[in-house]
């Protein structure tokens, strides 16, 4: 067998813009691509080495795969490395977004527009609730871990606990459970799915190997300056929006808003869209819980990390604001500075922490805490499946308080039997058939022209 070669940078962008354009469905479809090219194919770094590399990113808030291919950029190429795996796998997915956005802002109100997006609401339940049984059997193994679920889901549903609560009590209570409860706690081995049976004989040779990922050795004074470096990066431009727009204009809010979100996302867009829809839906309306289940099916079907969908809700509210510019620069403006907010701090977490990674390998606490974290975070997805049902399948949803308990109740006249046989059939797609998502949303969304255009 040949001996792998170092990629140039060149070379190795060349590798990250295939990446980049080859990653569709998710983070598991997004980690497989990036398994089957870096590590079958171009053999820049071995199996272990990738799998202690994700297992560290899912530590992380932010979206784990585009978070992995920062760090093997930068296992590759340092900091202009990282940075050129990272941006590339966010570049495509951003165009891609933009675009769609400016189609439903503009052209929502055109027949086909309605069609095509009226079968793709109803699916995303299907997409969503897959999501929940996903991540269920990777974090539910014990009843410790659904009992945090269930507290989870009831806390945000019913009683409206800020998500931030919940990811922070939840990732305490794992860091001491498993002090007290050892075992119980620590359950999550990370995406072994992408592990290859051994066959007994030695892995081939990669680029990667221990010398080149332990040449950088961390220091205190090297991390302070990685971290006031990234911390200057993420916030100035945040600042300079509040500058020129003003400190009351949706577009600081913006930044401020989801510079928080960036903090908290762990479990993925699935989790942080429930505390998304808490603030942008219920709190400030900047758009409606049908168009966040649009937003969501755009992020599904195009390139990129999912949590691209919150470009979408940026690109919504501003559009949808009297902000004194044109609305779809509203919405460009918007895109940039939810997008900007959203993936700087993923950069950060990377190059201040990258320098660690070895000595982080057999962190029980830290596991334990993301561990629980992740349980909690099953409850919080299917509380936004429960939501997107309710406000897909019924026309009018009355918000019904009891005290500290609140509960949306639907009017079962208005329910949409189209839009609950398009469902039905996400789901025997889905799990029935077992066909991948993207093809689902597409038959789904052509169920919804043909219903709109023949009825």
């Amino acid at each position: 067998m040949t001996t792998p070669v170092y990629p140039t940078l060149g070379q190795a962008a060349r590798v990250w813009a295939r990446v980049a354009a080859l990653s569709f469905g998710g983070p598991a479809g997004q980690i497989a691509v990036m398994h089957r090219i870096l590590v079958d194919e171009k053999r820049w770094i071995d199996e272990p080495r990738f799998l202690h590399g994700l297992n560290y990113c899912m530590l992380l808030p932010g979206p784990e795969a585009q978070q992995l291919a920062t760090y093997i950029g930068w296992l590759l190429h340092r900091k202009i490395g990282g940075l050129i795996a990272g941006v590339l796998f966010i570049l495509p997915g951003f165009l891609c977004i933009l675009a769609l956005s400016v189609i439903y802002a503009v052209w929502q109100e055109q027949t086909i527009v309605q069609a095509l997006f009226f079968g793709l609401k109803p699916a995303v339940l299907a997409v969503v609730l897959e999501a929940t049984i996903r991540i269920g059997k990777k974090a539910l193994k014990n009843n410790w871990m659904i009992a945090i679920a269930i507290i989870a889901f009831t806390g945000i549903f019913f009683l409206h606990v800020p998500f931030w609560l919940i990811v922070l009590g939840a990732g305490v209570v794992g860091w001491f459970g498993e002090r007290v409860a050892p075992g119980k706690f620590a359950v999550m081995k990370g995406h072994g799915s992408t592990a290859k049976p051994t066959s007994g004989e030695p892995e081939p040779q990669a680029v990667i190997n221990d010398a080149i990922a332990s040449r950088v050795r961390p220091t205190l004074s090297g991390t302070l300056l990685t971290v006031l470096l990234w911390l200057g990066v993420w916030w100035v431009p945040i600042l300079g929006v509040a500058l020129v727009f003003g400190q009351s204009s949706i577009f600081t809010e913006m930044g401020l808003f989801f510079s928080k979100v960036a903090c908290v996302t762990f479990g993925g867009a699935y989790s942080v869209l429930a505390y998304v829809t808490q603030h942008a839906v219920q709190s400030k309306g900047w758009l409606t819980t049908p168009d966040m289940m649009v937003g969501l099916s755009m992020a599904e079907t195009t390139p990129g990390p999912l949590i691209m969908v919150l470009q979408f809700v940026g690109f919504m509210g501003a559009y949808n604001t009297q902000t004194g510019l044109h609305p779809v620069l509203a919405g460009f403006v918007a895109s940039c500075v939810v997008v900007w907010a959203t993936f700087a701090p993923c950069f950060l977490w990377i190059f201040a922490g990258a320098p660690y990674v070895e000595t982080m390998r057999q962190n029980k606490r830290l596991t334990a805490a993301l561990s629980t974290i992740t349980a909690a975070v099953v409850g919080v997805i299917l509380n936004l499946a429960v939501w997107f049902a309710i406000h897909a399948l019924f026309g009018v949803v009355q918000d019904r308080t009891f005290g500290p308990v609140h509960l949306p109740v639907p009017d079962v006249s208005t329910v949409d039997w189209a839009a609950v046989g398009i469902a039905f059939v996400a789901f025997v797609l889905l799990f029935g058939f077992k066909l991948n998502m993207i093809l689902t949303l597409l038959i789904c969304a052509a169920l919804g022209i043909v219903w709109t255009l023949t009825r």
